[in-house]
């Protein structure tokens, strides 16, 4: 009698078959409520680990996650305002992707807004490359030119591969809050020479009569009313475009142009950005926490506190400016605006 294969499998009885199968089916069946509202019980199929895009429209499908829910909602309300405000469709040109960062190991796109939390972003985008805690990344290498790629530095086949396939997310705020904020941290604080060396000297030597050489030399006591002039100024658009700081974040990242799948919100921050890290699925990794503001002087309230001695005639203007950030992102006029 020749030797048996290697390959030959020894009979195994069919109750001891039966029984076995209905063992992991009460041991799957147990397991199961520990994960039905995590995204990452069904992040692997077919032992491949799906992508961030795949998780969310997994999400959306099954209906059982009240974040999916959200941001379902709002990628709709921005759809309805982007064909309602939108007349003319164009072609995305390469310097509309120029603040799309990529990362191509998770498969996201993160287009950034300055002044909503985009720091830390960035830190969490070099965490995902390898760089470390995000706290622990300084400020200044986070913004440095180089480090992240940007999605305008791709081929148009690449770029439309990335734009099909990954993520793509952005985070927004109320527009005069994050105006607000960006005069305060880039004009009116003695940090800020550099921005006021640039910016606050040309908007004093344009807008100020008899200024002082001091204000001339160095733009360090820029007024917000000053600020607001230079915005409205058409001069300011003829010289050069709009610093990224207080340009709209529709014009920033093109929200009709681009499908984004997550618009998170800076009034929101931290249940958006769980919700994006959760997609993607880095145990671990935790958005920085934001420094602690004193209580006397809350975000909330720098704006309209600025805003309070604005003409109505200039509010009106100025929100005229930034009415396509309002429109698309859904947000109301401030109560403290005198519009009418």
């Amino acid at each position: 009698m020749g030797r048996r294969s290697c390959c030959h499998r020894q009979r195994i009885p069919l109750v001891a078959r039966l029984g076995a199968a209905l063992l992991l089916l009460c041991t799957l069946l147990l397991l199961r409520p520990a994960f039905e509202n995590k995204a990452l019980a069904s992040s692997w199929f077919g032992g491949v680990r799906k992508s961030p895009l795949q998780l969310l429209h997994a999400l959306d499908q099954g209906g059982h996650s009240a974040m999916a829910e959200v941001h379902q909602q709002r990628r709709e309300l921005l759809h309805r305002a982007c064909s309602r405000h939108t007349r003319r469709q164009r072609l995305l040109q390469p310097e509309d992707l120029r603040h799309v960062l990529v990362d191509d190991a998770h498969r996201l796109l993160y287009c950034y807004v300055p002044k909503v939390a985009c720091t830390n972003w960035k830190r969490v985008l070099l965490a995902l490359r390898g760089r470390g805690d995000p706290g622990s990344i300084p400020a200044h290498e986070a913004h440095a030119p180089g480090l992240l790629p940007s999605l305008a530095d791709f081929t148009p086949a690449e770029v439309n591969r990335r734009l099909r396939d990954y993520l793509a997310f952005l985070f927004v705020r109320e527009p005069f809050e994050r105006l607000a904020s960006a005069y305060r941290n880039k004009l009116a604080r003695p940090h800020s020479a550099a921005f006021q060396r640039r910016y606050g000297t040309r908007i004093v030597r344009r807008l100020r009569p008899h200024a002082q050489p001091d204000a001339l030399a160095r733009g360090h006591d820029v007024r917000f009313a000053e600020f607001l002039a230079y915005l409205l100024d058409p001069r300011t658009r003829r010289h050069e475009p709009f610093n990224e700081h207080w340009e709209r974040a529709h014009a920033l990242c093109h929200p009709c142009l681009v499908r984004y799948d997550v618009v998170g919100k800076f009034e929101t921050l931290a249940d958006d950005a769980a919700f994006v890290l959760d997609l993607v699925g880095e145990a671990g990794l935790r958005f920085p926490a934001p420094p602690r503001r004193p209580e006397k002087d809350p975000t909330r309230d720098q704006a309209r506190r600025l805003f309070q001695d604005i003409s109505p005639f200039y509010q009106r203007r100025l929100f005229d400016l930034y009415k396509m950030d309002f429109l698309l992102f859904n947000y109301s006029a401030p109560s403290y605006l005198r519009l009418h």
